[in-house]
């Protein structure tokens, strides 16, 4: 069967329904193409279900420690670790049915289930099915990287989806790789109550952040029990018995430690392996992103990548931002570029880490005059009432512009009170807008005019008080 489309989506993750909702509104013919299930990463195996098992975790954090807040509870708090994932499966599900059912109700958009593969430039065959389109923007996403077979040596690796596919909580759990991923898994699992052990190829965990991050970090995990083991080398790992030996450094027995599951978390892949690219033209880089240009045009003349498969950016908000830059060029006439976003991200441990713009290391290694303002969360009311005073909020500014360069807030609520400062930066205005403005009381965003009016040169800056 031959038909023709005004375009085709490949893939229905962030970008890909947005997308095709756009196109829809504006009278294109669309084919959607989605090989497994609606919504992609997120919707799936990601943000949302994970962050429904954090909330779950959060709550049976909260339990144990109830007495702090003056509330005895009778008898003893127990994780239903089944109830946890049935809740968790509930949330994710029905954001799966959602999208599909958007999908199915929009007009002149076809929803097709298979694998879509390029013929050759505008025409993908899905099954028996030939696609054409002048338009193909391809939004297939990733999925997880795989330990290599020497080191697993025939152990069974859970990744992210199979992970959260478990219907027992794991007794010791052993989670390769501590970056952002890694810790939010190896934290709701201690707090479920497994045993965990996380495993750091380098000097520490979560490697992008400043090293004081890094350690507040790792103090923040190990205070409720999580094991952290960095500067790991000969990994490798093997059956002993019952359980999987886990070898993290080069050494004797005392380099080696038993778990009963294995977390597989040190990274990505893009699913780009297997979609017919080379017969469209289409370059990907060393790694198997899809090449694109500030605009999101691949080097194939009518084709765009958006989302992670591209690699300019592993998370949902940036895929959704690629379908914006894609829809504002073709449908708005307005010219907006992937260079024109701001690095921003959270860390969704508890408490969470968001982070904006450059670091401290970065800062100093651009040898721009920089100033920096920092404030411990117990200094912050909002913290002190919740009983969550871990961490601290840092800024960081252009001591010429007096523009704000970069921000990392580590401490319960960062993750929203961030967006202050985010929306600040890409008003392109200084700091004295948000000094005077007048935040509502108690919050933790109140305290960021307090930290800007306290700055101080970036090499000058004393340890945290």
């Amino acid at each position: 069967m031959d038909e023709q489309f005004d375009a085709i989506v490949i893939g229905s993750g962030q970008a890909g329904p947005a997308l095709a909702d756009r196109l829809s509104q504006a009278g294109w013919r669309v084919a959607v193409v989605e090989r497994h299930r609606f919504g992609g990463t997120c919707v799936n195996t990601g943000c949302i279900p994970t962050k429904a098992m954090v909330a779950s975790a959060h709550v049976a954090a909260l339990l144990h420690r109830s007495e702090d807040y003056g509330i005895s509870i009778q008898g003893k708090a127990e994780v239903d670790f089944p109830a946890v994932m049935a809740r968790k499966g509930r949330i994710s599900g029905r954001s799966s049915e959602n999208v599909e059912k958007w999908l199915r109700g929009m007009p002149g958009v076809t929803v097709i289930q298979g694998h879509a593969r390029f013929e050759e430039p505008g025409v993908v065959r899905v099954g028996d099915r030939l696609l054409r389109s002048e338009r193909v923007f391809v939004n297939v996403g990733g999925r997880a990287s795989e330990l290599a077979p020497e080191i697993r040596n025939g152990v069974d690796v859970l990744n992210n989806s199979s992970l959260m596919a478990l219907d027992r909580l794991p007794e010791h759990l052993g989670v390769v790789g501590g970056s952002y991923v890694g810790l939010e898994f190896a934290q709701m699992f201690r707090r479920f109550g497994s045993r965990v052990t996380v495993i750091q190829r380098g000097a520490q965990i979560v490697p992008r952040e400043d090293a004081d991050v890094a350690r507040t970090l790792q103090e923040i995990l190990e205070r409720e029990g999580v094991e952290i083991r960095t500067g790991s080398e000969c990994f490798a790992l093997r059956r002993e018995g019952e359980r999987i030996a886990a070898r993290w450094r080069c050494g004797d027995d005392k380099d080696e430690f038993l778990c009963t599951h294995v977390l597989n978390a040190t990274g990505r892949r893009p699913n780009t392996d297997d979609l017919g690219l080379d017969r469209a033209g289409v370059k990907l880089d060393e790694r198997g992103f899809i090449e694109v240009d500030d605009q999101l045009h691949t080097s194939a003349a009518g084709i765009w990548a958006l989302g992670e498969c591209n690699g300019r950016g592993a998370f949902t908000h940036t895929a959704y931002n690629d379908f914006e830059i894609v829809a504002a060029n073709l449908l708005d006439d307005d010219p907006r570029r992937v260079s024109d976003r701001i690095p921003a991200y959270a860390l969704y441990t508890d408490p969470p880490l968001a982070r904006i713009g450059i670091t401290v290391g970065e800062a100093l290694a651009s040898g721009r005059p920089t100033l920096i303002g920092e404030r411990p969360m117990s200094r912050v009311g909002r913290a002190v009432q919740k009983g969550e005073e871990q961490g601290f909020l840092r800024v960081l500014v252009d001591a010429q512009t007096k523009h704000l360069v970069g921000a990392t807030l580590l401490g319960v609520e960062a993750d929203e009170a961030v967006h202050a400062l985010l929306t600040l930066m890409y008003a392109r205005q200084p700091v004295s807008t948000v000094q005077r403005a007048v935040f509502i009381h108690p919050t933790v965003s109140e305290l960021l005019p307090t930290v800007l009016g306290a700055l101080r040169p970036l090499e000058a800056a004393p340890a945290r008080t």
